[in-house]
């Protein structure tokens, strides 16, 4: 994981209006969020069975998350790797029932990122994409 010092940490939006504009980009809401804190994931590269995110976590400053208007502050944002089985994965359901798991758990979902400065860079490029919509 790649932590990232940028101007969007301890920013302030407001959820929805945000979600819809960075959605146009490409990003995510997480689906690890609870109603106190979430982030926005992009995916800067993606090739075979590695996938480089870029997470912007944030809380909820004023409200909660499945509040539209909910206002919310960014924490720092990082890089993170995520590699999976490009492979056919049987899990134990459907060696049963014959049929293949298409949505497997990442192998390493933290794995080292190599050439750091160069997705350090893209983070930090990307983040200056959406800090236009806080500002």
């Amino acid at each position: 994981m790649l932590k990232l010092e940028t101007a969007i940490d301890g920013k302030l939006a407001s959820f929805g209006p945000l979600r819809e504009q960075v959605g146009k980009h490409g990003y995510h809401f997480g689906g690890g969020w609870d109603y106190h804190k979430g982030c926005f994931d992009s995916i800067l590269h993606r090739e075979g069975g590695e996938t480089i995110y870029l997470r912007l976590p944030f809380v909820a400053h004023n409200g909660e998350l499945d509040d539209y208007q909910t206002s919310i502050r960014f924490t720092t944002p990082y890089v993170i790797k995520h590699v999976v089985n490009t492979g056919l994965d049987r899990d134990s359901s459907s060696l049963l029932s014959g049929s293949f798991n298409q949505f497997q758990e990442p192998i390493d979902r933290d794995a080292q990122i190599r050439d750091k400065s160069r997705w350090e860079t893209a983070g930090e490029l990307a983040i200056e994409e959406i800090l236009q919509y806080l500002e």
